[in-house]
């Protein structure tokens, strides 16, 4: 079935578009020297005409290229003011509006060094204005003021934006970095958590057609491994399942006893450690259980838990065929875990493998 077409909307232009060139006013300050002035000629007319185009050409070329945009905006106004002030004395002005475009396109700093140099460029218009002494003085004071007055303010304007703009970008860096984590942290406990219990499913489906007689006590353990696994990886889906020492080491025993593989725990009865690090470590042991249930082909498997030299360490050992195999995902998911913590892994292949799982005793109890 096709869905219907999306009806077209007609785009209209703003009628307020043409606000944007409304500051461009300023070019036409150079004619009010011939508009009202009775002996004016056709030379004021001409200069008038090349102040006015310069001006122009000026906002044009810093509007349309990038490299120079944030000098654009306030270099004609400021080369305006100079070349216009010995017509019109209050071309002077346009000297605060390029303060102002100052504070808000360059760096602080720099901000205050161009309202020095405007204050200099201020009083060096003093002696070409075309009115007496002291009318210069009353054109000028004003604005050498209001530079400094309204650029300050819009120097602080401009740093509170910044200010915000930095934190809406360090935010949205937070909430990027928190995503990536939780989606790592929910690949990691689902490769945990799913290869442990599918691991036991396929060893005790093996096991049924080794033995057929065990079929109805299997099919019986690995319909309550998989209703296990599923509400385990709806736990870690929520983030509302806390993993267990205790629950990894009974399975971890039922992994084993399936296989004909003898457990020995060793454990400090002492030892209580926080809900976060108990998770990470058992998340740890299950993988490195589940590896010795796939590869060791051992008779016996040591799980070790206590505490010496300022950590805690959780050692898993086996007198499977040991030797050397590619880190897949669940052992870098493990390291992951554990390098969080601040701890470490060691492997050992010479006699089986031993694996040492160390965490600092600070974050552990």
């Amino acid at each position: 079935m096709t869905s219907p077409p999306e009806p077209k909307t007609a785009t209209r232009a703003s009628p307020w578009r043409f606000l944007r060139w409304l500051h461009l006013v300023y070019l036409l300050i150079p004619l009010f020297q011939p508009v009202f002035d009775p002996n004016a000629g056709v030379a004021d007319w001409v200069i008038a005409g090349i102040v006015m185009a310069g001006g122009g050409a000026l906002t044009v070329i810093g509007s349309l290229r990038p490299e120079i945009a944030r000098w654009g905006s306030w270099v004609p106004l400021v080369v305006f003011a100079a070349c216009t002030v010995w017509l019109n004395s209050g071309a002077s002005v346009l000297i605060v509006y390029a303060a102002v475009f100052a504070a808000r396109t360059e760096p602080r700093r720099v901000a205050f060094r161009l309202f020095v140099a405007f204050t200099l460029l201020l009083f060096a218009m003093i002696p070409v204005m075309p009115v007496d002494w002291p009318w210069r003085l009353w054109s000028v004071l004003p604005s050498l003021v209001f530079t400094w007055v309204i650029g300050l303010e819009a120097v602080e304007e401009a740093d509170r934006e910044r200010v915000a703009t930095e934190l809406r970008l360090r935010n949205a860096r937070i909430e990027h970095l928190a995503t990536v984590t939780e989606r790592e942290r929910i690949a990691r406990d689902l490769h945990d958590l799913l290869g442990h219990s599918l691991t036991a499913v396929v060893m005790r489906a093996q096991l049924i057609a080794a033995d057929p007689a065990r079929a109805v006590e299997e099919a019986g353990e690995i319909e309550k491994t998989a209703r296990d696994a599923l509400a385990e990886v709806r736990g870690a889906l929520t983030g509302w399942r806390q993993a267990s020492l205790d629950r990894e080491l009974e399975s971890a025993k039922a992994a084993l006893d399936s296989l004909g593989v003898e457990l020995v725990v060793r454990r400090d009865p002492g030892l209580v450690l926080v809900g976060s690090t108990e998770h990470e470590l058992a998340l740890a042991l299950r993988e490195a259980v589940t590896n010795v249930v796939r590869h060791a082909k051992a008779r016996t498997c040591h799980i070790g838990l206590d505490r010496e030299h300022g950590e805690v360490r959780l050692v898993i050992a086996d007198d499977g065929v040991g030797g050397k195999f590619r880190e897949g995902t669940g052992l870098t998911g493990m390291r992951e875990r554990v390098t969080a913590l601040g701890g470490r892994i060691e492997r050992m292949t010479a006699a089986g493998t031993t694996v040492t799982i160390a965490v600092p005793l600070e974050v552990a109890v």
